[in-house]
């Protein structure tokens, strides 16, 4: 079938979503609330989602590959969070004072990432990005971030620094240029690259904020040695050493990529899973530092670095999903990421397998539960610029052929993640999809 083909179809089975788009383009600028859930012809819109399936308004089920901006690891409305929540939402959503369940979530997850010696909950993971930097700079007294060419920490102004391609272009109007003076990016996965960089900075270096795996610029693990080299650096030059765990954060295990890569991290942020499918960001790491927002000891403001919350900090429903939820994975670590990780691996294996034997162009990255596919590669993709040139429009049509013609849904160009709700008949319903659309044609056409 042409690509052509399966937008038809496609648009077929979505007629009532196709209406929703025009009205919800009259009150959203792009019809969207996310930039990147725009997607072509138009994104489908969901009324409900439980386990790994997403229902949408025609009546239409989807195996979910997003899930949530990958976030919810347990799957859609898993049982604990769902019963967590409703008993919350009984004695109130939001109090705007301090709550007990707070204290419970943030001691989890102390005991389960001891280096988060202290903590601030915020709503949303560029708060806690942001915080972060602030900090670093509040405690150093210096002014330079170092962060990775492609590195996605939010919508912060002091982050938004080469994360499109092509990365040395402004990244659009609103941001001026006197912002990104004090941001200086560097190549993940080059080491060598990374430390000539930052060796030109090193005396006003306030931080290097870096992800652990490069999420949002294409599901890329680090190199063995890299995160160690720039912790190295960063330490043994009086700079802050903050990884952004929002993504990795208990998903590639109960304690996080600091675990599994053996690093020691000033400050972290964590966000997504923590929050139980409810908005959270969290900054978190040494107390020394963390310290250095206390509102109370610090009563001069000179002294007191000015990181805040937000009106829906800490809110008792998050708190009460998070907790939920950290503690299904403390409960079942064995059978969850046991699971996850497997599936993840058979994921990534039998598609490598399935596009190597089709003789077309394609590499697919990933750890863990994570993972994508990129055409027109067939060397490492290593770094955000490997990932920005491979061929995207044909990863955007084969998202769609699958969604359309098989029911399975990845965010368009987007990497996937795999949920405790997903089986073994999943990945093989992948996997068999992705055959019918190899013989299709779609990748000849």
């Amino acid at each position: 079938m042409s690509y052509d083909g399966y937008v038809r179809r496609y648009r077929s089975r979505t007629k009532k979503s196709s209406k929703l788009y025009f009205r919800s383009a009259k009150v959203f600028p792009g019809g969207i609330s996310h930039n990147i859930r725009f997607f072509e012809p138009y994104p489908f819109f969901v009324n409900g989602a439980r386990g790994r399936t997403l229902h949408d308004v025609d009546g239409n089920n989807y195996t979910d590959y997003w899930m949530g901006h990958w976030a919810m690891i347990l799957g859609h409305s898993p049982a604990p969070i769902a019963s967590a929540l409703a008993r919350q939402a009984k004695n109130g959503t939001l109090y705007g004072v301090v709550n007990d369940v707070s204290v419970e979530l943030a001691e989890t997850i102390q005991k389960m990432m001891p280096r988060a010696e202290m903590m601030r909950f915020c709503s949303t993971g560029s708060e806690a990005t942001m915080y972060a930097v602030r900090l670093a700079r509040g405690k150093t007294g210096r002014r330079v971030i170092a962060k990775a060419i492609g590195g996605w920490h939010g919508f912060n102004t002091t982050l938004m620094q080469t994360v499109n391609y092509p990365f040395e272009a402004e990244e659009g109007p609103g941001l001026v240029q006197d912002e990104g003076q004090y941001v200086e990016s560097i190549p993940f996965n080059n080491l060598d690259a990374s430390l000539k960089v930052l060796e030109t900075i090193k005396d006003d270096l306030a931080c290097v904020i870096i992800e652990p795996v490069l999420g949002g610029a294409g599901c890329i693990p680090p190199a063995e040695g890299y995160l160690e080299g720039l912790q190295e650096f960063a330490k043994k030059n009086g700079a802050l050493f903050i990884l952004d765990e929002i993504v990795t954060g208990f998903r590639l295990s109960p304690r996080g990529a600091q675990h599994v890569y053996g690093l020691e991290p000033d400050l972290f942020t964590l966000g997504k899973i923590c929050g139980g499918g409810m908005p959270i960001g969290v900054v978190c790491g040494d107390k020394d530092v963390m310290a250095l927002s206390d509102p109370v000891s610090k009563t001069d403001k000179d002294a007191r670095c000015a990181i805040g919350g937000g009106t829906f900090s800490a809110n008792p429903a998050t708190m009460a999903a998070g907790l939920a939820t950290l503690q299904f994975l403390k409960k079942n670590e064995r059978q969850v990421y046991g699971k996850i990780d497997r599936l993840g691996a058979t994921a990534r294996k039998g598609l490598s397998k399935l596009f190597a034997d089709a003789k077309i162009p394609c590499t697919v990255t990933g750890t863990n539960s994570v993972f994508l596919t990129h055409f027109g590669k067939e060397a490492l993709v290593e770094n955000a610029t490997d990932v920005a040139t491979s061929d995207k429009g044909v990863l955007a049509k084969y998202h769609l052929a699958l969604m359309a013609q098989h029911g399975i849904f990845f965010l368009p160009t987007k990497m996937g993640a795999i949920s405790y709700a997903h089986g073994e008949q999943d990945v093989k319903n992948l996997l068999s999809a992705t055959e019918k659309i190899v013989q299709s044609g779609l990748f000849k056409a």
